[in-house]
């Protein structure tokens, strides 16, 4: 690779506030309406304040071993689980570029209906689906073709432009001119913490793979993780703002509805592919750890099948499947957290590795379980905190074993 130690502190901070700059976190933003606007966004800072602190922790070590995030698994579960959890990444990021291909595509469907010039083209729902889900493929294909170093200046010149639409987007989210709504749904505070958690967490299988380039070691990762924070809680509050004083969290509509139906194909586009592109991107990479190839042959393949399986199947089929999938990480991430901060281990013997997948199968069961239960701080860090609770009771067992 040609682009060791090239992304600044800069860099890395606007990469990773477009990978924020999303539809999936407004949207999210506005589950948390049945809140009310003080809870909600208490929930969205602390949970943010929490993902966030645990996202920079898992690009350091990337950063300072020079590591891609899913190679960063090898200090704790050796050669057995480097290819168990760079599988598991490869499925979960073609299955998430489905989902957001085709989301996307059902924005872009949505303002393009409500334009009356373009009733010809909109007549056909299921051929424009296609067509648009086509489109995305190819914008996120040409970002793949411009090439990682090539990137920077685009992608701030695409982020600095969402950002100043964000701001209007937030402006119009909360003076819509109506009285917050009051919703019959019902959300816990507990739930709405684990949402806010959830999304910096969903990202810990690919940080590193940006922030081992970082050409500081100490200080890109706190970029890194600050640059998606604040984008987050932004673009969750747009959310929360637009489902409780606008009516409607779709950006198309709130775009549409202020005259500005073609900058809201633009935002919807261009978010769709900053966010995209690294899940194709960090596909690529946690593949070529299982099988030598070139990393934009493989981004583009894994663009291709999201873009087929976007097209062929209802993302409702598998979405639940992605989320089964992404559990594992949580806990993968709580073992690695654990070794390399606190017990200061990078690596060991065979018996200690499949100690720790021994402990990851357990604390991906309590995640499945702990999905079912409603706890004042959500699901995902009492599950962490637990498995490094555990980690560090039998630590000093796994050491005397080792040693043997």
């Amino acid at each position: 690779m040609t682009h060791k130690a090239s992304l600044s502190n800069f860099n890395l901070s606007i990469l990773w506030f477009g990978a924020a700059v999303s539809l999936a976190e407004i949207l999210t933003g506005a589950l948390l309406a049945p809140l009310g606007l003080g809870k909600a966004l208490l929930a969205i800072i602390i949970g943010h304040l929490i993902g966030g602190g645990i996202l920079w922790l898992a690009g350091a070590i990337g950063a300072h071993e020079n590591l891609a995030a899913i190679e960063s698994s090898k200090l704790s579960f050796g050669k057995y689980g480097l290819p168990l959890f760079a599988i598991l990444n490869v499925v979960q990021l073609i299955g998430w570029t489905a989902v957001m291909i085709s989301s996307g595509a059902n924005a872009l469907g949505g303002v393009l209906t409500a334009m009356p010039t373009l009733t010809f083209i909109t007549s056909n729902g299921s051929t424009l689906q296609i067509l648009l889900c086509l489109f995305i493929a190819i914008l996120i294909a040409i970002w793949i073709g411009i090439g990682f170093d090539r990137l920077k200046k685009l992608n701030l010149i695409a982020v600095t432009g969402l950002f100043l639409v964000s701001i209007y987007l937030g402006f119009k989210a909360f003076s819509g001119g109506v009285t917050p709504m009051l919703s019959e749904e019902t959300l816990s505070f507990g739930l709405a913490l684990e949402l806010s958690i959830i999304m910096p967490l969903s990202w810990l299988p690919l940080i590193s793979d940006y922030t081992q380039y970082a050409s500081s070691k100490k200080s890109g990762p706190i970029a890194s993780a600050f640059g998606y924070t604040v984008g987050s809680i932004f673009m969750y509050a747009i959310g929360l703002g637009a489902a409780l004083y606008a009516g409607t969290s779709d950006i198309g509509e709130l775009l549409t509805a202020a005259g500005l139906p073609v900058l809201a194909l633009l935002v919807i586009s261009l978010s769709t592919v900053t966010t995209t592109f690294l899940d194709v991107y960090s596909g690529a990479i946690s593949f070529i750890t299982l099988k030598k190839a070139n990393e934009k042959t493989v981004a583009l393949i894994i663009c291709g099948i999201g873009a087929l399986l976007a097209i062929m199947i209802p993302t409702t089929y598998y979405e639940s499947f992605l989320y089964l999938i992404g559990s594992a990480f949580a806990p993968m991430f709580a073992i690695l957290l654990t070794d390399y901060f606190l017990l200061k281990r990078r690596g060991g013997s065979n018996l200690y590795s499949i100690q720790n997948l021994i402990l990851w199968a357990l604390g991906a069961g309590l995640y499945q379980y702990f999905l079912k239960l409603d706890t004042p701080i959500g699901n995902s860090l009492p599950i962490m905190l637990i498995l490094m609770a555990i980690k560090l009771i039998i630590s000093p067992i796994q050491n005397k074993k080792s040693i043997k």
